[in-house]
């Protein structure tokens, strides 16, 4: 029976942002809604809690298709609280899939961005990944912008918050103080997903692997890898070895990828608690070992 589109609900933001009538609609999540329209065709409705957050993901997906080297679903528009998207049918990973995922992340870094920090085109500079803050503010100096801006502002918190001590922040600070010797050789902007953890890749039913829910900016191509690192990601060697094929990683790469994850382990531990401050330091550890 087809649902009333009257009203600010998922159902009524699908109809106004697609022009079809909703036949039914099926609750997710708190936040995500899936919307049957007219004729069978399915949409994701995303509602975000901030203005900025609903308009960053939205510029963040187009940003990515612009690229034409990664699968996102299609933006069918957004407002101040609803995105609307389609939906990815899913299927099984497999080594193939994997490979193409890392084929077209290294076409999508290779894009580029015009500095670290840039937004997308549309995207505010106080955006977000997940439910925690992100600024995007640009600069030529990766080490200095990865510093002040991905891992210092989240440390500060940890630490306010008392998930952290001031005396185990030191040792994430004097991270950020070597960064210009452990950052590897010098790298150009790359266009980011910005949180490629595996729960935001879909195996779609179509044999590929599709990307959501991005924070994207411009940055360091090491970090999306790192990230995929760090949750796990099935088939990850054969997406490694994809991305290789077209776009070699610099020598030493490996070994860098605790000083990528410290980002976001410790926005993890902002929003989710000691666990992965445990991580981060960790991971800093690690970092000064090199």
């Amino acid at each position: 029976m087809r649902i009333s589109s009257d009203g600010a609900g998922p159902a009524a933001a699908a109809v106004r942002f697609t022009g079809l009538a909703a036949d039914s609609e099926r609750r997710l999540s708190g936040a995500l809604t899936e919307v049957t329209l007219d004729g069978g065709r399915v949409v994701m409705v995303k509602r975000g809690d901030d203005p900025r957050a609903v308009r960053a993901e939205a510029a963040g997906l187009r940003w990515l298709a612009d690229a034409g080297a990664v699968r996102v679903p299609a933006v069918h528009g957004h407002d101040e609280r609803w995105l609307v998207t389609d939906r990815v049918p899913t299927g099984r990973p497999s080594p193939d899939a994997a490979v193409r995922l890392g084929r077209g992340l290294a076409a999508l870094h290779a894009t580029g961005a015009p500095a670290f920090g840039a937004a997308p085109p549309g995207g505010p500079e106080d955006a977000y990944i997940g439910l925690a803050p992100m600024r995007n503010a640009s600069s030529d100096d990766w080490p200095r912008w990865y510093a002040e801006h991905r891992v210092l502002p989240y440390l500060r918190r940890a630490v306010d918050d008392g998930t952290l001590r001031g005396s185990e922040a030191a040792v994430v600070e004097r991270v950020c103080e070597r960064l210009p010797e452990l950052a590897g050789p010098a790298e150009p902007p790359a266009r980011l997903h910005g949180d490629l953890w595996n729960g935001n890749v879909l195996w779609g039913a179509d044999g590929q692997a599709w990307l959501i829910d991005p924070a994207a900016h411009g940055g360091h191509r090491e970090t999306d890898l790192a990230m995929l690192h760090l949750f796990g990601c099935p088939h990850l060697e054969h997406v490694l070895d994809g991305y290789q094929r077209i776009a070699p990683l610099a020598p030493g790469w490996r070994d860098r990828i605790g000083v990528h994850q410290l980002f976001p382990l410790l926005v993890h531990a902002v929003l989710f608690g000691r666990g992965y401050a445990d991580q981060a330091l960790t991971a800093a550890h690690s970092a000064l070992a090199l």
